[in-house]
């Protein structure tokens, strides 16, 4: 009788132990706590405002060597490729008419010059002879008239001699400045034409070089306005340029500003921008595609914010949470300008003073009450703040009646999988009190026979 209301004694505490939890916990559970995220708080800084826009590069000279008499050419002086200075001779000419037109002409005027003397002395004995009515006025005349024309003979003569010295001497076609040549478009034996301008080669100077990059007339003029708002402070001195190649390689030599054209292209509605580049060692190639990084101004009070922290809505509005009054999360629209570094330049939405959220943004939401602390800015250190609260809910399913050394070892710590030893029973101890009761019905029902 006895062991008959132990056994039931013992019934009935097991049961007790395994109901309901007691009313005592109330039907309404806890409040949640705030979640904490990490904020930074919006500080204005004066930055530069650069500008990237495509451009060609051209060279700072060019010369096209055309032929200036006619002839065949008997020799080409030059190797494709060099470079050549000024003065230098490219091509050779066949030279003998031009020497047989320059003999002549020397020719004519010295038969010219030789009858000067005498013509001069008849001129001046009937201009004597007609004081002394000697000869008539008809007479002087005629030999003032001999001596006139005979001068303009051997002025004409001077003419044609110094003519035909010159083309003897664009016999030899020189190089009109200094420059990397191209290749030759004739060759020895080819015919060239004065009339024509038959095209030799190409001379270009290329140790300073041009960059023509195109801007927008809207961007031309939005600047403009903010320069005349004083948004915008104009960069001291000469406007820096910073030229990128391709594959976003930063060429080392700055370059600067020179101009802004004044004609708008018709057909993209956009300005010329012309900066000039040093290009000592010869990288820079007349007709290279490359993009310009221009300093356009100075934001004394520009509003930064990193680009995590930005988000889209459906309808491509900038969005960002924000701690507000009673530390409760609020959703500002933005208008974001442009991409300074990882940042964001805000120009409306955003205040000095404002904590923008960047950390634990999946887990805020608008009107939630939040715990803010200070956001770590680098993005390499934040990535684990952000994913440790991640695991927290996981561990609450997996207790189970029935215990077993796998669930043990991943409750006690999921980021030790890989490193645990599997042998180890360190967590069992830990574990196997709150399993004992089971085994005490044991006695019980051993001992019903």
């Amino acid at each position: 009788m006895s062991a008959l209301r132990l056994s039931v004694l013992l019934l009935v505490v097991v049961a007790t132990a395994c109901g309901s939890p007691p009313a005592a916990t109330g039907d309404s559970a806890p409040a949640p706590a705030p979640v904490e995220v990490g904020v930074m708080t919006v500080a204005p800084r004066a930055v530069t405002l650069t500008r990237e826009l495509p451009g060609r590069v051209s060279a700072l000279r060019v010369a096209e060597v055309r032929a200036r008499v006619d002839g065949i050419v008997e020799a080409r002086l030059f190797a494709e490729g060099s470079v050549v200075a000024e003065g230098q001779p490219l091509y050779r000419i066949e030279s003998s008419p031009y020497r047989a037109s320059l003999a002549s002409a020397r020719a004519r005027k010295a038969q010219a010059e030789s009858t000067l003397a005498s013509t001069r002395e008849i001129a001046e004995r009937d201009a004597a002879l007609l004081e002394a009515g000697a000869v008539s006025r008809e007479e002087v005349q005629r030999s003032a008239a001999a001596l006139s024309a005979l001068k303009a003979e051997i002025a004409a003569g001077r003419a044609a001699v110094r003519e035909a010295a010159i083309n003897l001497d664009y016999t030899t076609v020189d190089a009109p400045l200094s420059g990397r040549i191209g290749r030759s478009l004739v060759s020895e034996g080819a015919y060239v034409q004065q009339g024509a301008a038959t095209l030799m080669t190409t001379i270009q100077q290329i140790d300073e070089v041009y960059v023509d990059l195109t801007q927008s007339v809207a961007e031309l003029h939005r600047l403009r306005r903010d320069l005349e708002s004083h948004r915008l402070r104009a960069p001291g001195g000469a406007t820096a340029v910073t030229l990128l190649l391709d594959g976003g390689d930063v060429y080392p030599e700055p370059g600067t500003l020179q101009f802004t054209d004044v004609t708008v292209d018709e057909g993209t509605a956009s300005v010329t921008l012309r900066a000039v580049f040093p290009n000592p060692r010869g990288e820079l190639l007349p007709g290279m595609f490359v993009r310009a990084r221009i300093d356009v101004g100075e934001d004394p009070a520009a509003i930064l914010v990193p680009q995590r922290a930005v988000s889209r809505d459906p309808r491509g509005q900038a969005t960002a949470l924000v701690v507000g009054s009673g530390e409760r999360v609020e959703l500002r629209s933005l208008v974001a300008d442009r991409v300074i570094g990882d940042s964001w330049r805000i120009l409306e939405g955003l205040a000095a003073g404002d904590r923008v959220i960047l950390d634990g943004l999946q887990r805020a939401s608008p009107g939630a009450e939040v715990r803010a602390v200070p956001a770590e800015l680098d993005p390499a250190a934040t990535q684990p703040t952000t994913s440790r609260p991640e695991p927290e809910p996981e561990p609450e399913p997996e207790p189970e009646p029935e215990p077993d050394s796998h669930t043990v070892s991943a409750d006690a710590d999921p980021t030790a999988d890989a490193d645990a030893d599997p042998t180890a029973d360190v967590a069992l101890p830990a574990v196997l009190p709150a399993a004992t009761p089971s085994p005490s019905p044991a006695p019980p029902s051993s001992a019903r026979p």
